[in-house]
C-alpha cells in the first residue's frame, strides 16, 4: 500500500488516534507520580507518538505540553477520566449492550470516580472562594454539601479533605456504586472520611428542604427526564443563599464529537444538556447570580446559580 492510499484511509487514521490517546493516558498516569520528563523518557517510542500527535513538543532538552493537557497534580484524575471513556469505547466495539451505568464494570466506575477527585479539589479550592458568601458558609461547623451521583465517593472525599468543617452527603441510584464507595471510604481511613456519608437514593426522591449550602449536580450522568423531575426538589434542598453547581458538557463544534456525545449519552442513560440550557433551567427556577465557568479546554463547563436569600425570594 503506498503512502497516498494509507493517508486517505480514514479508518487507519482513527486507529492511529486511538493509540495516540492510549499514549496520552499512559503518560498522564506516570506524570501523576513522576515528573513529565521522567514519564517521557520512560518510553521513547511512546513519546514519539505524542510528538507526532502534537501533544508535546521538544526544543532541545526542553519539553512543552500542549495547553489541552495539564501535567501535574491533576494528571491522575485526567488519566482516569480518559481511561474510563476508553473502557466504554472498547465495550461498544465488542458489541456489549451497555445501557446505563449499572451495566458498566467495577473498573469503569472506579476510574470514573478517581477522575472526579480532581473535580472535587477544584470545586473546593478554586470555585468555592469565587461564589458569593459560599466560603464563609462552608467555614461554619455543621455546613453541608450534597454530592448527587456520588459514584465511588471520590469527589465527596476530596470536598471533605479540602473543606474541614463540612459534612458531605453522597447519593447514588446505583447500589453497587454505593458498596464501592463504602469500600473506598474505608481505605481512606479515619479523618476526612468520617465527614462523608453515602446512601443509596435516586435524586428524584430528594425531599430535604433548606438543608445544603452547596449541591453538586453532574448533569451528563443524568437523563433529561431525571433532570427535569429532580431540579425543583434539588433547588428546595438548598439553604436560602446556597449554591447549586452543575457540571455540563460544552456543545462540541466538530460533528464527530457531537455525534459521539449523543451516542455515549444514549448508551449511559445520561444527558447531552449544554451549559446554556442548564442556565435557562436554573433561571426559570428563580436562581440568581448565574455563571458559566469553563474548566480546561474542551472540558466541562460549570454552571453555578445561587438560591435567593429568604428576604429576596419573598419580595
Amino acid at each position: 500500500m503506498n503512502d497516498d492510499v494509507e493517508q486517505s484511509d480514514p479508518v487507519a487514521l482513527l486507529e492511529g488516534q486511538v493509540w495516540a490517546l492510549a499514549a496520552v493516558v499512559a503518560t498522564l498516569r506516570e506524570a501523576g507520580t513522576d515528573s513529565l520528563e521522567e514519564a517521557l523518557a520512560a518510553d521513547p517510542a511512546r513519546t514519539a507518538v505524542l510528538e507526532a500527535a502534537g501533544v508535546v513538543r521538544r526544543d532541545g532538552d526542553r519539553v512543552t505540553a500542549a495547553p489541552v493537557l495539564q501535567f501535574g497534580p491533576t494528571s491522575s484524575s485526567m488519566a482516569s477520566a480518559r481511561l474510563s471513556s476508553m473502557r466504554q469505547a472498547v465495550a461498544a466495539a465488542a458489541g456489549e449492550a451497555v445501557t446505563g451505568w449499572d451495566a458498566q464494570s467495577d473498573d469503569v466506575l472506579i476510574d470514573q470516580g478517581r477522575a472526579s477527585a480532581g473535580t472535587g479539589h477544584a470545586l473546593a479550592t478554586r470555585l468555592v472562594p469565587s461564589l458569593r458568601g459560599l466560603a464563609e458558609r462552608l467555614a461554619t461547623p455543621g455546613s453541608r454539601i450534597l454530592d448527587i451521583g456520588s459514584g465511588t465517593a471520590a469527589l465527596a472525599l476530596a470536598l471533605a479533605q479540602n473543606l474541614p468543617h463540612v459534612h458531605v452527603t453522597g447519593i447514588d441510584s446505583l447500589a453497587r456504586a454505593i458498596r464501592l464507595a463504602r469500600r473506598e471510604l474505608d481505605k481512606a481511613g479515619p479523618g476526612s472520611a468520617d465527614r462523608v456519608e453515602v446512601r443509596h437514593q435516586d435524586v428524584v426522591d430528594v425531599r430535604e428542604r433548606d438543608l445544603y449550602d452547596l449541591i453538586w449536580l453532574p448533569a451528563p450522568f443524568l437523563s433529561d427526564a431525571v433532570l427535569s423531575a429532580c431540579l425543583p426538589h434539588v433547588a428546595a434542598a438548598l439553604t436560602h443563599g446556597g449554591w447549586l453547581v452543575a457540571g455540563t458538557n460544552p456543545a462540541p463544534r466538530e460533528p464527530l464529537l457531537a455525534a459521539v456525545a449523543d451516542w455515549t449519552a444514549a448508551r449511559n442513560g445520561g444527558s447531552a444538556l449544554t451549559s446554556r440550557r442548564m442556565s435557562q433551567a436554573l433561571g426559570d427556577l428563580g436562581f440568581r447570580d448565574l455563571r458559566q465557568i469553563p474548566t480546561v479546554r474542551g472540558g466541562p463547563v460549570l454552571v453555578a446559580g445561587r438560591r435567593p436569600d429568604r428576604a429576596a425570594s419573598a419580595s
